[in-house]
């Protein structure tokens, strides 16, 4: 099984994320933590990765898609199935992501979708910011970030509507009630 999980910044994917892994036994990629790792590392990656989040852009699908090729290549355990976190964002990183899968055997399984209303989101980011301290969940930056996410991400949802591979989910209510829909809809399509 092969799952993106899709979503604004602050609508769950990460707690979502733990939960799936858990129950389906996937390996966790989130390009997130990945590029953060680099920030706080000082690694040449993390300086140009810093430039770009720091002011709430996106990398360039180039970088993003060459950090994955590596991964794949460098950790067997993504073979027995993924969940993808925070990949892709845009159109051409999933139809690079299409072509990474295909050069692997592979294929995606769903895109569960985490849907969550912008007020929401504003304040659970603002939440974990002042829990967590990380540098991108403050007011001026979540906003430039969901611009970002509106304008480039949302395409994505129509893309993966048309080939049926997205799975709308409410994404509001409790953590458990929110996982067992995820598990009821990826459990259908599995059977199938």
């Amino acid at each position: 099984m092969n799952i993106v999980i899709f979503g604004a910044p602050g609508s769950g994917k990460g707690t979502q994320s733990e939960k799936l892994i858990q129950k389906y036994g996937l390996y966790h990629i989130s390009t997130g933590d990945i590029l953060r790792k680099e920030i706080q590392t000082g690694s040449e990656l993390g300086k140009i990765a810093d430039s770009y989040i720091s002011k709430g852009q996106l990398l360039p699908d180039s970088l993003i898609i060459e950090i994955l090729d590596k991964l794949f290549e460098t950790t067997p355990e993504t073979r027995q199935g993924v969940i993808l976190d925070g990949f892709p964002r845009t159109i051409p990183q999933a139809q690079a992501l299409e072509s990474l899968f295909l050069k692997r055997g592979m294929k995606l399984t769903a895109v569960i979708g985490l849907e969550v209303d912008e007020p929401e989101l504003i304040d659970r980011m603002i939440k974990r910011g002042q829990i967590s301290h990380r540098s991108d969940d403050n007011l001026e930056t979540i906003k430039k970030r969901l611009d970002v996410y509106h304008l480039q991400t949302t395409p994505l949802k129509e893309f993966y509507l048309k080939n049926g591979k997205y799975k709308a989910i409410q994404g509001t209510g409790s953590v458990d009630s929110i996982f067992e829909t995820i598990s009821k809809a990826l459990d259908s399509i599995h059977r199938d």
